[in-house]
């Protein structure tokens, strides 16, 4: 008994001597930081706040309705601005209804059968025979540029005037003899308009022309002043034209 005793104390002192130096050299293991928790759910809205009290000026109390008629003064107007890119063009619309028919037009000028379709008279003649043409009679021409209508006679070297109005006419005659040529016509009267050049021995070149007024059945024509005058050639170095400026 003694001896269990005795035993007893050993254990205890043996004890006593290991946790003394375990408080003054031994420590233990950090702890390892435990795992993230699940987020939590979001909370419950809160109760609607109490309205506020009204906006006070310094000289009192301003009603919500004359704040919303306010209006500040208009700024300044900005520059404008870069022009943006072209657009794209866009679909070819519906076709529009017809318009309403227009005013009718002004009467026309057209005289009887000279309408204005018809009122036209140019004629253009080359003299071929090399032959001097007799002495004060119309001056006759053997081809034919322009005859339309065939105002002009072939045969005896006049223009007859089918459409009254404003024509003009002019020759043109080149030779190594002397020259000289008159315009003729029933608008003239008694009158002639003489054209004349006298040179030997050289080329050279005469010309003339005049604008007529002419009615209905007048005539107007070439002559010689002289024997020589207006010889032709094959070349057709003479010619006599004529055409209508202006109806009437």
């Amino acid at each position: 008994m003694g001896d269990y005793y005795g035993l007893a104390i050993l254990v205890a002192v043996a004890l006593f001597l290991t946790t003394g130096q375990c408080q003054d050299s031994c420590s233990g293991r950090n702890g390892v930081p435990g795992v993230k928790g699940t987020p939590g759910r979001d909370g419950q809205h809160g109760a609607k706040g109490e309205k506020g009290e009204p906006a006070e000026a310094s000289d009192g109390p301003v009603d919500a309705r004359i704040l919303l008629m306010l209006k500040g003064e208009a700024g300044n107007r900005g520059l404008q601005g870069p022009m943006g890119p072209k657009g794209y063009q866009g679909e070819l619309g519906l076709v529009g209804e017809p318009g309403k028919p227009g005013r009718p037009g002004p009467d026309g000028r057209g005289h009887g059968q000279h309408s204005a379709q018809q009122a036209r008279s140019a004629f253009s003649m080359i003299r071929t025979d090399q032959s001097y043409p007799v002495y004060n009679k119309p001056v006759t021409y053997q081809k034919t540029v322009v005859n339309e209508p065939p105002d002009f006679n072939t045969a005896t070297g006049q223009f007859i005037c089918r459409v009254p109005g404003v024509y003009y006419f002019t020759f043109h005659s080149m030779a190594k003899v002397n020259m000289c040529l008159q315009i003729v016509s029933d608008a003239l009267g008694t009158k002639k308009l003489g054209f004349c050049d006298y040179v030997r021995n050289n080329d050279q070149v005469l010309s003339g022309g005049v604008v007529l007024q002419l009615t209905v059945g007048q005539k107007v024509w070439l002559e010689t002043k002289d024997y020589r005058g207006m010889r032709g050639n094959p070349a057709g170095q003479s010619i006599f034209s004529g055409f209508l400026l202006q109806a009437h």
